[in-house]
């Protein structure tokens, strides 16, 4: 073998070893899971900004909302088993709670889900962390009714579990509002922030120069047009009538019709 075909299988085994070496990690590449699932780039929400949130936000926030979906889940299982209309009480109050009863189920299925779904997609968006504070706030009343309902003419046992609930809702509540005045601050100490930032730049910025008007004295002066001539006034026509001869002029035609006849003898 010369060493032309020794140089070239040399070079084979080493395409074959290094493409042997690459497969199991090509092979495996997409299937290898992220150590930390959560710390991905669609758990990294940004703010009104721009801006990526914090862990520690984004933490606390799905913190929050997962204890709000585990009560409001409890809540309806416990709100199914009521038997409101065995209470011994008038028709009035079963009406009333079974409405109440109604509105929070609708509330749990419909408004609360769509909330904290806006919520997660932004959240350190203090407008939509305020919306879910007045739906829990309203939400807390209405279940504060059924409660006290449920304590005068329901089963001790429903009692207990919807006061549970009760107190769930009364602790998400409370977080969120925490939530929302450290958000607030936040944001009055950016804005703050922003201004003090504006003004220093706007004081760093130099003055324009003021404007030199720069006058050309070496254009031509205009020419100035030609005044034109008068044209001399027409001398007056003289008599054709000649002058007679002697010393004595003629009197003019008018004088010599004016003479006096010489009456006939």
């Amino acid at each position: 073998m010369n060493r032309t075909t020794i140089a070239l299988s040399v070079v084979f085994c080493l395409l074959f070893f290094l493409i042997a070496a690459e497969a199991p990690g090509q092979s495996g590449q997409g299937q290898v899971a992220p150590a930390n699932p959560q710390i991905t780039a669609e758990a990294r929400p940004t703010n009104q900004n721009g801006q990526p949130v914090s862990y520690a936000s984004v933490t606390q926030l799905n913190g929050l909302l997962s204890q709000l979906e585990a009560t409001a889940k409890d809540t309806q299982a416990d709100l199914t088993k009521l038997r409101i209309e065995r209470w011994k009480t008038d028709a009035g109050t079963k009406k009333q709670t079974l409405s109440n009863v109604d509105s929070i189920q609708r509330n749990l299925q419909g408004a609360l889900p769509q909330i904290i779904g806006q919520l997660r997609s932004a959240p350190e968006d203090v407008p939509a962390s305020f919306k879910l504070y007045r739906n829990l706030d309203a939400l807390y009343d209405v279940m504060g009714s059924v409660v006290e309902a449920t304590g005068a003419f329901g089963a001790k046992d429903d009692l207990q579990s919807l006061s549970n609930d009760l107190n769930g809702f009364e602790g998400s509540r409370r977080q969120l509002a925490e939530r929302i005045e450290n958000l607030s601050t936040a944001k009055e100490q950016e804005i703050a922030r922003l201004r003090t930032d504006l003004k220093a730049a706007q004081a760093a910025v130099p003055a324009p120069p003021p404007k030199k008007i720069v006058v050309d004295d070496t254009q031509p002066t205009p020419a100035k047009k030609p005044v034109p001539k008068k044209k001399p006034a027409a001398k007056p026509a003289t008599s054709s009538t000649t002058k007679p001869s002697g010393d004595n002029p003629a009197p003019p035609p008018s004088q010599q019709s004016q003479a006096p006849q010489s009456k006939p003898q």
